[in-house]
């Protein structure tokens, strides 16, 4: 398989099944797939993902908790203003998370 040919929820499943289940998993439309659905359904996790435009049977989408989602986009915008972080300056990836979660922390701690 290609980048291009890949969709998201490939990723997702493994990296969300490495971490315990939440109540909800808000994702924009790439994570729109229904193998992903059913995995976080059985894992009693809500999914909040809008249905792609070319859904023949769209799912229940609560739009008011989607937009929460804004949050998060805007958090990762803020720790995108690190140079550090934004031009992966990092070799190892141990050293990027600690700057990503030393980042976080500052911004959180400001707010």
């Amino acid at each position: 398989m290609t980048g291009g040919n890949v969709y998201d929820g490939i990723v997702a499943e493994p990296l969300v099944a490495k971490l315990p289940p939440a109540r909800k998993l808000l994702a924009d439309k790439a994570y729109d797939c229904e193998r992903l659905r059913i995995f976080l359904e059985e894992r009693g996790t809500t999914p909040v993902i809008p249905n792609k435009c070319n859904r023949l049977k769209p799912f229940p989408f609560k739009r008011k908790i989607y937009k929460h989602r804004n949050k998060i986009e805007r958090m990762f915008c803020r720790i995108k203003d690190a140079r550090r972080i934004a031009t992966r300056y990092d070799k190892l990836a141990s050293n990027f998370l600690s700057s990503v979660c030393l980042m976080a922390a500052i911004y959180f701690w400001l707010n």
